[in-house]
């Protein structure tokens, strides 16, 4: 617009670009192929403390009910031709690794201190479109229901767990843990199973007591608004809805969606291996082998990009699966640690470099034991030091655990070891229990002693 006479202003049409129909039609599929089939929004505000490139962080309150919105696109699905309804469920699951390793005591325990609670729940009335909502009794942390595709479906969710409840105690104030709220969808088969898996997608989350989560965002807002602007645009936005972003499946209801696991657990959301006595071997390179496969899945310099993506996905690396498309494996390993770090910021750029060289974690303690060798009459001092020593990698720092390594490691039936000792000064036996292995220096060697007793029957082990 510009001043003309007689002080009014002249609207001086715009030129548009003329679209040809092929064009057109080049727009609407390419834009059809980036849009999801489906996509689950959870209306709760995201966090504004959490920095570019990181996964966004929702606070939720305990008990108090969140919609989480199913949406279906029906031009990239058969739903409209069909009116199938689809099976979904909903998980509330660990993200901390170190809670994934002992989900079942967690669970256990949490269950012991709140008796005929759940971690997860539906609220009913509130919720639109849900069809048959399935609450079983042992998964605490898992709801199920069915859902038409082309009607509005909205289902309400109560997380009844706080994040601090899996922390441990130590001086009051300590930081909760986070969890994930994952969704995986499922359509019905020709004998009417839900078995065909579809999508799946999660996001993290932390619970606070009630009204708890609402004076963290104020905390974090206030936070962020007293730095400077450069410092401010290091953060991301906080959006009103969290968009829950695409996850592998999850492995058990891939599987077999209908039949749930006989041990209510919080299974983890990522696959792991965890070093079990059928797998374990004797050598002492073979547990270290088996300890770092226990802790990070290394790439294939032979993977394919689909099998590179899977891989990104299953190490919590999802959002630079688009970043990453076009990468294979061999493409992504040649990448140097300072390209990562441009490519990904610095704290995710580190996890993946370390994630890609398959670095394991250092074992909270590591032991040497060799077991006593069976002394005749001619044996000299010399030879009986010449002993074969073998690494034992602690994690739980358990009087059990050792039981139980030292079993396996001298081929002994475990139930059958009725006692386990450590020779201290003039020669007196010290019962081992889980203080005095919490003690013990890191690396120490010991010489095992294996003696057989009577009433009842098994045996003690000595540790000199």
């Amino acid at each position: 617009m510009y001043p003309c006479s007689g002080n009014n202003l002249l609207r001086e049409p715009l030129a548009l670009p003329f679209l040809k129909q092929e064009e057109q039609n080049n727009i609407s599929t390419s834009a059809e192929l980036h849009c999801p089939a489906f996509q689950y929004v959870l209306c709760a505000a995201t966090s504004p403390a959490i920095k570019q490139h990181e996964e966004t962080l929702t606070y939720l309150n305990q008990g108090q009910p969140y919609e989480i919105r199913l949406l279906c696109n029906p031009k990239l699905g058969d739903f409209s031709e069909c009116r199938k309804l689809l099976k979904s469920v909903v998980r509330v699951v660990f993200h901390d690794r170190r809670l994934q390793y002992t989900e079942h005591q967690q669970l256990e325990g949490w269950r012991w201190n709140r008796p005929g609670d759940r971690i997860l729940d539906i609220d009913i009335p509130l919720s639109v479109g849900m069809l048959e909502p399935h609450i079983h009794p042992t998964l605490l942390n898992t709801v199920e229901f069915l859902w038409d595709p082309t009607k509005r479906t909205s289902v309400f969710v109560q997380v009844h767990c706080i994040s601090t409840e899996f922390t441990l105690r130590k001086n009051g104030g300590e930081k909760g843990v986070p969890f994930r709220i994952q969704v995986d969808t499922f359509k019905a088969n020709d004998k009417g199973e839900h078995m065909e898996h579809l999508h799946s997608a999660s996001c993290l989350v932390k619970v606070f007591k009630p009204k708890g989560a609402d004076r963290k965002q104020k905390t974090d807002r206030e936070k962020i608004e007293k730095q400077g602007l450069q410092e401010r645009e290091k953060y991301q936005p906080s959006y009103e809805s969290t968009v829950l972003t695409e996850c592998a499946p999850w492995p058990e209801a891939s599987s077999s969606p209908h039949s749930p696991p006989t041990t209510p657990s919080l299974p983890s959301p990522h696959t792991f291996k965890l070093l079990t006595p059928e797998r374990a071997c004797s050598s002492p390179s073979c547990a270290l082998d088996s300890h770092a496969e226990s802790t990070a899945e290394a790439l294939s310099p032979c993977a394919s990009i689909l099998e590179t993506q899977q891989w990104l996905h299953r190490n919590r690396f999802s959002g630079y699966c688009r970043m990453l498309a076009n990468f294979t494996g061999a493409d992504l390993l040649k990448l140097s640690r300072s390209d990562l770090i441009q490519i990904c910021g610095a704290a995710d750029g580190i996890r993946l470099s370390n994630t890609l060289k398959a670095r394991c974690v250092r074992p909270r303690l590591t032991l040497y034991i060799s077991r006593e060798p069976q002394t005749s009459g001619g044996e000299s001092p010399e030879e009986s030091h010449s002993a074969v020593y073998q690494e034992v990698y602690l994690e739980e720092l358990t009087a059990m655990e050792l039981t139980n390594k030292l079993a396996e490691l001298l081929s002994l039936p475990a139930n059958q070891i009725r006692q386990v000792s450590k020779q201290g000064p003039t020669g007196i036996l010290i019962l081992i229990n889980d203080l005095m292995i919490r003690n013990l220096p890191d690396e120490s060697c010991f010489i095992a002693a294996v003696t057989k007793v009577q009433a009842p029957e098994g045996y003690h082990l000595i540790l000199r």
